[in-house]
């Protein structure tokens, strides 16, 4: 058994990651924690796990949950991430996170578009992106793995094959997503209030999403060059799910036939993204760990439309994906 922990665990995605993690038989969860007073059971904060995992919160220091961890999934927001992983690497646990503080491989990038100094800079540049997808080769033997953004996952996904095949100019990328309000996170704050999201579709951050630079740097890499792209995220009343539709100039003599058929030999051997025929839409995917994408070629134009749960391919499903393959265990198991 795989001792495992859980840092910041009160959120939605920590709350999906549990119940991945309950289902499977090769882990015990010994070790979950928040910055709450009272150490409260973890049923009182998510009563959905009532009768299902005996735990009470701890606000546990890093040398602590390494005690009683053989692994641990951080749930910390971005800065403190990076202040905890560094000190659990240094008692030889292994580490998946969910935070923004280790997926881009430029400390000076990082602190532009984060508006902070970078807690473990001697690091960054030097731990896999944890997108199984395109990267899962390197996975298993790492001490640490940056899960990916959920926004990120659905636009890499929908676009890193057809850049590898060189089917799409990797310049002038547009990326147009839209999210459902539990992306935001479980704190409250103005934008996800009920009067004031529901029924309302409204943009937000344009031009200076964190996101963007994870989107970029991933897909430069795949790509083999310097790839452009304009992010642009939505905010939608529903509680969760991505649609990710992205626009891109085809490499001259490309056919829509064609544009399938990458996108289907990229992921022969993914076996939680699903190459459909249809238009997808996010209650195909939602309460799973698949990414449904498809392709069009319209006026010049390839249209990639790809949908996805924000909570569990967006963020628990692709971290359970990565701890099966740091552990040796079937990518698939606990997640299908």
């Amino acid at each position: 058994m795989v001792r495992v922990g859980i840092m910041g665990a009160t959120g939605y995605a920590a709350l999906e990651l549990m119940k991945i993690l309950l289902r499977h038989d090769e882990v015990e969860i010994t070790c979950i924690t928040s910055r709450q007073e009272g150490n409260p059971r973890v049923d009182h904060v998510h009563p959905q796990l009532a009768g299902r995992l005996d735990l009470n919160l701890e606000n546990a220091e890093p040398a602590s949950v390494a005690a009683k961890t053989d692994c641990v999934f951080s749930c910390l927001p971005h800065g403190a991430s990076a202040s905890v992983v560094r000190l659990l690497l240094d008692a030889d646990r292994r580490v998946i996170d969910f935070g923004a503080d280790y997926r881009l491989n430029d400390v000076q990038v990082y602190e532009e578009w984060y508006g902070q100094k970078h807690p473990d800079p001697d690091r960054v540049g030097h731990v896999v992106y944890g997108l199984p997808e395109i990267f899962g080769s390197q996975i298993p033997p790492s001490s640490l793995v940056a899960n990916p953004g959920c926004y990120p996952t659905s636009a890499i996904l929908a676009l890193a094959p057809l850049l590898a095949a060189r089917r799409i100019e990797p310049n002038d990328l547009i990326i147009d997503s839209k999210s459902g309000v539990s992306g935001a996170g479980r704190t409250p704050k103005l934008i996800t209030h009920y009067p004031e999201c529901n029924e309302s579709l409204a943009a937000y951050n344009v031009g200076r999403h964190r996101h963007t630079p994870e989107i970029e740097q991933v897909l430069s890499q795949v790509a083999g060059e310097a790839v452009s792209a304009i992010f642009t995220p939505h905010l939608v009343p529903m509680d969760r799910g991505i649609l990710t539709t992205c626009y891109a100039r085809p490499l001259a003599g490309v056919t829509e036939e064609q544009l399938i058929e990458s996108l289907h030999e990229f992921y022969a051997n993914a076996p939680f993204v699903r190459v459909v025929e249809h238009l997808p839409g996010t209650k195909d995917s939602a309460g799973t760990n698949f990414c449904d994408i498809t392709a069009r070629l319209v006026r010049g134009r390839v249209i990639t439309i790809s949908c996805l749960d924000n909570l569990v391919k967006g963020a628990a499903g692709t971290a359970v994906q990565n701890f099966n393959l740091m552990f040796g265990f079937p990518e698939t198991k606990a997640i299908l």
